[in-house]
């Protein structure tokens, strides 16, 4: 069912990169558009933050009254949130939006034939390393001190600046007394992930995670300045 998309994103990646002049410049200028087109939905990601802030001293207030009694704190917390129709998850929307996009690019470039025809994008590359190798068989084929794995591991180092610079935000905006404890110890690792992905994804993939996750990076810098003047 999935067949007709991922035609038409290797088509359109195919067509981009002809202007470019290059399949990974097709792949960040996708991925931008991708994220424009998510912008609404951090908007709405942004505005959740900034009501979990102000809502903040009432949960910590909720947290004294109720410590003892997790189910009643659960009670009185999810009834305030329903007050201020917010939810605690309001978060994860232009993550969860995305991963349709990234799953297409996927199986864009692990796809040896679409439409019956062989998959002509596996054969472009990025600094010489095809877009569709992976970092294990490239370390394998060209050996760990290598040009090839050399641009791995700038995508690698390029991944962890901004899951760093990510982790260090999501620190500051999320807030101990508004997020779930588990959320809060959990979501600060999870920009790191990214890394762990491209060690076992195509190339391409993590080009599409380099560019998206410092996209998600620039958009916290920018959307939740107001949120963190109201801390």
């Amino acid at each position: 069912m999935f067949d007709p998309v991922i035609e038409f994103t290797a088509d359109l990646i195919t067509a981009l990169s002809q202007p470019l002049g290059s399949t990974a410049a097709a792949i960040v200028v996708f991925t931008l558009a991708v994220r424009a087109l998510l912008l609404p939905l951090s908007v709405k990601q942004a505005r959740s933050a900034r009501v979990q802030a102000r809502l903040a001293p009432k949960i910590k207030e909720l947290r004294k009254r109720h410590g003892r009694d997790p189910q009643r704190l659960y009670q009185e917390t999810r009834a305030l949130y329903a007050r201020e129709k917010a939810s605690p998850f309001g978060g994860v929307l232009p993550g969860l939006a995305q991963l349709p996009f990234f799953m297409v690019m996927y199986r864009v470039f692990v796809s040896s034939t679409i439409a019956g025809h062989a998959n002509a994008l596996l054969t472009h590359g990025l600094f010489g390393v095809p877009l569709g190798q992976q970092f294990a068989s490239t370390v394998a084929g060209f050996g760990l001190l290598s040009g090839p794995t050399l641009v791995f591991a700038c995508l690698f180092l390029l991944l962890f600046a901004v899951a760093l610079a990510t982790s260090w935000r999501i620190r500051r905006t999320m807030g101990e007394e508004v997020q779930p404890e588990v959320l809060h110890k959990v979501m600060p690792l999870l920009p790191f992930a990214t890394i762990l992905a491209a060690a076992v994804l195509p190339l391409a993939a993590g080009l599409y995670l380099l560019v998206t996750t410092a996209w998600a990076a620039a958009e916290r810098a920018v959307l939740y300045r107001p949120a963190l003047a109201g801390h």
